[in-house]
């Protein structure tokens, strides 16, 4: 990371992050693309020169060209020259080499000042979005399905988006309390001193790992996803038993909870 300022953006703190990791895969997809431009190039280069049935014409050679070229979107990286009876192509070397330079880079600005917010702390901030996202994600169409809304009346729609925002609250508690139980990492201090840095990739805790690789917790209980948590704990049921003998005197009657279930029960701290 480097912080740095600039007129363009008065008041403004620029912290300008690279990522190894992301610049060596786009360096990676970038030199896969222009080979595979190339090789198709090649193929219209030979059939514009070839003797018999050649290609010719400025448009076709254009027209078989711009397909390659869209389809492998590296126009910006070659130099064409099409003429009716001839085709040649050469690499950009120079705006190669000025692209290759940015890869993995990437800037936050903040108008915080640094003694309110650090550079490391900014970026963290920054990558935290992504559970802004998966929240958007989960609400729209993964697990409350917001969409499509099937009211036309501006209350009505206000009410259907405001009960699946409390539906998500709900859950967003239930899978911090369920966490023991579920494939979410419980260990962020673990998960966070293994990054080399706040700009590299985010890394799971050994706890999580494990959690991952044996599908068991610690004391032996099976892992769940919210998903299956939820339908595990969907077969309990509460029985209310109404005799002939005494109608005014119910009985009600629980199913007895697995582990799992009585485990959650007391992550969830709710008495059955």
């Amino acid at each position: 990371m480097a912080s740095i300022t600039s007129p363009d953006f008065p008041g403004e703190r620029l912290i300008v992050c690279r990522n190894a990791e992301l610049a060596a895969k786009r360096a990676h997809k970038r030199r896969e693309l222009l080979d595979a431009t190339e090789r198709d190039l090649a193929r219209i280069q030979t059939a514009v020169a070839r003797a018999r049935n050649p290609l010719r014409g400025a448009a076709d050679i254009a027209l078989a060209v711009g397909a390659v070229i869209e389809k492998h979107k590296m126009r910006k990286h070659f130099d064409l020259t099409i003429t009716d009876a001839s085709f040649s192509f050469a690499r950009k070397a120079n705006a190669i080499a000025e692209e290759t330079a940015t890869d993995g880079i990437y800037i936050v600005r903040t108008s915080l000042a640094a003694e309110v917010i650090d550079d490391a702390a900014a970026v963290r901030s920054y990558k935290s979005l992504s559970q802004v996202e998966r929240a958007f994600r989960c609400i729209k169409t993964v697990d409350l399905q917001v969409r499509p809304v099937h009211h036309w009346l501006a209350g009505r729609v206000r009410a259907h988006v405001f009960l699946c925002m409390l539906a998500y609250y709900l859950e967003w508690h239930m899978r911090r309390k369920l966490a023991p139980l579920l494939f979410d990492d419980t260990d962020k201090e673990a998960a966070e001193a293994a990054r080399a840095s706040v700009v590299a990739k985010a890394q799971r805790s050994p706890a999580a790992i494990r959690k991952q690789t044996t599908g068991m917790t610690p004391d032996g209980t099976p892992v769940h996803s919210f998903r299956t948590l939820l339908a595990d704990l969907a077969t309990l049921a509460r029985n209310t038993i109404v005799t002939v003998v005494a109608p005014n005197l119910p009985l009600t009657v629980f199913t007895r909870p697995t582990t799992i279930q009585q485990r959650a029960f007391e992550l969830a701290d709710v008495a059955l």
